[in-house]
């Protein structure tokens, strides 16, 4: 089993809000701790209904990650057509889909052992 990091599960938090204050939904945490061979802790997946909602989230999320936790994700890509935009956080990795590249990519079901999460949308 994975030595577990704590700090992952605050970032986990306040990435959460960050995709709350632009209202993205359908929140989903895979939780990789128990599963070999991961490339980090968590997933937090959620989806935006334009390209222009899907930066906004994507935005928020590494302004409530940068002004409460100070810190920057090491890579994100997928700005240039904000269909699927990924951030890594290294122990968490964040990706903001439009509804249809998430059924497409459909990573809840590539990880299906991950414990999942859902979250209600608040609106």
């Amino acid at each position: 089993m994975k030595e577990v990091n704590n700090s992952a599960k605050v970032l986990v938090d306040h990435i959460i809000e960050g995709i709350q204050e632009k209202k993205g939904t359908k929140i989903a945490i895979l939780d990789l701790k128990d599963i070999d061979n991961t490339i980090c802790q968590y997933f937090v997946i959620c989806e935006g209904t334009s390209n222009t909602q899907v930066e906004a989230i994507a935005d928020s999320v590494a302004d409530f990650v940068r002004k409460n936790l100070g810190d920057k994700p090491v890579h994100s890509e997928g700005y240039k057509n904000a269909l699927w935009i990924l951030l890594d956080y290294f122990d968490v990795v964040v990706h903001v889909f439009q509804k249809n590249e998430r059924s497409f990519y459909n990573l809840e079901s590539l990880w299906a052992d991950a414990k999942r999460t859902d979250l209600e949308d608040l609106f």
